[in-house]
């Protein structure tokens, strides 16, 4: 029979593979410029690199997670993550872009980490404690991220394809942890009983299904809003910044380093605090108000100081939206719905990854430096009707039905 002790234990676990699994992922961003630039010289290509990876997870997440759904977690993840290992191997023996390319489009087809992981976390929390759980998951996400960088970094002095057999080294590591030691959340029982059809493998299917939902129409498109706006502000901040400020890369290193603080200690300690008395709803509901400051704030800025002001005010806005938006999602999900909804939640994510960054160079380019950020601050206003309308539908609509598994 489960015990808490088990769970905590198992829950431990998907924390400290979430960890590694970002702490691999990091570790090629400092290089990826350079390796490209040995095929190609111009800011497109490295552009359309990260751009296939969005694509193919896109593309893949909801699949996954309807897989999950059927069959449990523990097979989806411990694929997601033995995908992530060939693809990091891959890009680190790369003797021509095309390569390079099919690289991330197999790490983005075997995406499916972290909404698996999201997915099983859900099976093993109690329904009013997912949403602290999925701040821990914000907390190692941050963590993998502040530090991955720098072990990059430093491994690039050796050469520009250590960074990436280092990351394999770590998907190894993560995935033989999940091989010996991570049970698996979801029983049979509580799996979808459904076949897996080849009418199952076109993830629009999967988007369009829940947006037909009273609660997850408004939600769901909340996760999009939040997505592009973040991928619109990290992957242009350093040409704002250069531009508006004469910042250098050690400067901008140094203002994402303290991003990821923030998020690591709003998401680890805050969020579990603050999650008790305010609720999901709420607190989903204030954060994006935050954000709304924090986009403005980062738009006005008068000199460079004030970008530590603005960034932390964002850091918080998303590290408080962020689980308490999952938690709300969660809960719209049965025990074999999880899977399918964290997978759709996480594609959406990737198609703003997709649209964010081409929607803020082009309003850099042709509108104003602070277009971007102006534009973000409008974005979290409508993010912040979307949750408040998903909260409105769930006072209304008929609870669904709850378990731990």
């Amino acid at each position: 029979m489960k015990t808490q002790s088990s769970d905590r234990k198992a829950l431990g676990l998907a924390f400290f593979i979430v960890f590694l699994d970002l702490l691999g992922a990091s570790i090629l961003i400092p290089v990826v410029p350079y390796v490209v630039r040995s095929y190609r010289p111009d800011a497109m290509t490295v552009g359309l690199l990260s751009l296939s990876y969005s694509a193919a997870q896109f593309l893949a997440t909801p699949v996954l997670g309807a897989v999950s759904d059927r069959v449990g977690r523990r097979p989806v993840l411990l694929t997601s993550i033995l995908g992530s290992a060939f693809g990091y191997f891959l890009f680190g023996w790369a003797g021509s872009l095309w390569v390079l390319f099919a690289s991330r489009i197999l790490d983005g087809l075997t995406g499916g980490n972290i909404s698996t992981a999201q997915a099983y976390i859900a099976d093993r929390s109690l329904p009013e404690d997912r949403a602290k759980n999925f701040g821990m998951i914000g907390a190692a996400f941050g963590l993998g991220f502040i530090l991955g960088p720098a072990f990059g970094g430093a491994l690039s002095k050796i050469s520009l394809q250590a960074p990436a057999f280092a990351a394999g080294g770590v998907s190894l590591i993560t995935f033989l942890t999940a091989l010996f030691f991570l049970p698996e959340s979801l029983p049979p029982e509580k799996r979808k009983s459904a076949s897996f059809t080849l009418r199952h493998l076109n993830p629009l299917g999967h988007i369009a299904a829940p947006l037909k939902r009273p609660v997850l129409r408004w939600l769901l498109p909340g996760f999009f809003v939040l997505a592009f706006a973040m991928s619109g502000l990290t992957s242009n901040f350093a040409v704002y910044t250069l531009n508006r400020y004469g910042l250098t890369p050690s400067q901008n290193a140094g203002i994402l380093v303290w991003l990821g603080v923030v998020s690591v200690v709003i998401q680890g300690y805050v969020v579990r605090k603050m999650l008790p008395k305010v609720g999901e709803s709420r607190l989903a509901s204030e954060a994006l108000f935050l954000s709304v400051i924090g986009y403005a704030v980062l738009a006005w800025s008068p000199a460079a100081g004030w970008l530590f002001v603005a960034i932390a005010i964002i850091a918080v806005g998303n590290g408080l939206g962020g689980p308490a938006m999952q938690g709300l999602l969660s809960r719209q999900a049965e025990a074999h719905e999880q899977g399918t909804l964290m997978g759709v939640s996480a594609s959406l994510s990737s198609l703003a990854r997709v649209g964010g960054p081409i929607f803020a160079g082009a309003v850099f380019d042709h509108v104003g430096m602070s277009a971007p950020y102006w534009a973000g601050a409008v974005l979290m206003m409508g993010g912040l009707f979307l949750v408040r309308a998903a909260a409105r539908d769930a006072r209304s609509a008929t609870p669904v039905v709850q378990s731990q598994s």
